[in-house]
């Protein structure tokens, strides 16, 4: 076993004191003598937990460079890991029910445009697009899942406040462009290619904003501004496709082909523009980076709604072959690399978790094989399965060792790159190791002396 060094992150500590040390024994001391030998090949078999000796956890640890002996997790908690559903304050309730009542104000202003037997309908054929989208952005936030509660509350956003605030904002526009030139359609034109990219991405992209505010400590990164600005997208997608599908009549086959099958991730690959540039600003030293991050986003996502509206439109004045062409060379390559873009945001997620829970396991507090199975998909899901096989508790532990392992990779990652308040930091990180411990021995004991 190495020794820690005497912070723990000792490069990023000197430029913030002022070249100073750490004080001694900020990183705690890793468990005396925690484990056996890790089993040949990490995770090689499927069918079993890859550790052919319980490790044994000390009852105390070993001061390191002065530090008191680690007992275990504070008494009473003072952090709630980012994957815990969240969302229980008072506030948190209620900026949900505000949401939740512009989505039904949503809802409520494309049945009165549609009628409530198409409504039906549309509700049905926009569902499918929707899960689609959903799904994607699922696979995508596998790593760390954001609170189910934050999606909710992106979700409603998109489908209520951005679809209301969008609504009277095209219908002004268009009406003022109406008044100004007597031409329906030049106010149409107007409308779809200068208003709806400019009003939808703004209220979609302030939705993000909302969020990275709400959770400016736990915003980390790119990854975490697609997911929440895809299902702002998707959210504001499903109440729009319902009012498009309901006012369609006898051509609803061709437009569910169009905007569900054809283009269901439009919205979300405009809106990302606007998540990516938060994504960056959360990884800034700058605190301020947002401010100007943010309308660069927007522009961007404007810019490709606009180009997508003005191909529609030309479509719908008989050039079939001008939307198609720009389909092919514009969206398809978009499509194909917001795809490859996503793929090497998870081999990232996958590389930062391997080094930061590394230099963990150089210290004494991880085993080998267990970094390498929560900087794998594939060997967390042999974990799960192994310990779900041994019963509910060793199930149950072995996912919150996941979890908790995977917040600690993150804290330390934020840390390291000037992302976090070091005075409360060991606090968090005495809680998670604590926690992870805990965690270990529970699933352990539960697999019983052979586990």
């Amino acid at each position: 076993m190495t020794t820690p060094p005497s912070g723990p992150y000792p490069d990023v500590h000197r430029a913030q004191q002022g070249g100073q040390t750490p004080a001694p024994g900020a990183y705690g001391a890793p468990p005396a003598g925690a484990y056996g030998t890790p089993a040949p090949g990490g995770y090689g078999a499927p069918t079993s937990y890859p550790t052919p000796q319980r490790p044994g956890m000390a009852a105390t640890a070993r001061p390191v460079h002065g530090a008191p002996a680690y007992a275990g997790p504070p008494v009473q908690s003072v952090w709630h890991p980012r994957s815990a559903s969240g969302g229980g304050s008072l506030g948190g309730t209620i900026a949900l029910l505000l949401v939740g009542f512009a989505s039904l104000w949503g809802l409520w202003i494309v049945l009165s445009l549609v009628g409530i037997g198409n409504g039906i309908v549309a509700f049905v054929a926009a569902l499918l697009p929707l899960i689609v989208v959903l799904a994607a952005v699922m696979w995508l936030d596998r790593w760390e899942p954001e609170p189910k509660l934050m999606l909710l509350f992106a979700l409603l956003w998109g489908a209520g406040v951005s679809v209301v605030l969008s609504f009277y904002g095209n219908t002004w526009v268009a009406e003022t462009a109406y008044a100004l030139t007597g031409d329906p359609v030049v106010a149409d034109v107007v409308s779809s290619v200068v208003s709806a990219p400019i009003v939808e991405e703004t209220t979609k992209g302030l939705g993000v904003l909302v969020i990275f505010l709400m959770r400016r400590s736990y915003f980390d990164g790119v990854v975490d501004g697609i997911v929440y600005a895809a299902v702002v997208a998707a959210g504001f997608a499903f109440t729009e496709n319902i009012l498009y599908f309901g006012a369609s009549g006898s051509a609803l086959a061709s437009t569910f082909v169009m905007r569900g099958l054809l283009s269901p991730f439009a919205h979300v690959l405009f809106t990302a523009c606007t998540g990516i540039a938060l994504g960056i600003a959360s990884r800034s030293r700058n605190r301020n980076a947002a401010w100007w991050m943010f309308p660069l986003g927007l522009l961007s996502a404007a810019l490709l709604h606009a180009l997508w509206n003005a191909s529609a439109t030309l479509a719908g004045f008989g050039g079939e072959t001008s939307f198609f062409t720009f389909y092919i060379l514009v969206q398809v390559p978009l499509f194909a690399a917001a795809v490859i873009l996503a793929f090497w945001l998870r081999r990232q997620e996958a590389a930062a978790i391997a080094q930061r829970l590394g230099e963990y396991a150089a210290a004494g507090w991880f085993a080998p094989h267990e970094v390498a199975m929560v900087a794998s998909l594939r060997q967390r899901s042999q974990a799960r399965a192994w310990a779900a096989r041994k019963g509910p508790r060793a199930g149950t532990a072995m996912k919150s060792f996941i979890r908790d392992a995977t917040s600690l990779a993150y804290l330390r990652q934020r840390a390291a790159t000037g992302r976090s308040d070091l005075r409360a930091h060991t606090t968090t990180e005495t809680e998670l190791l604590g926690r992870i411990r805990g965690d270990r021995q529970a699933f352990l004991t539960a697999a019983g002396p052979l586990g």
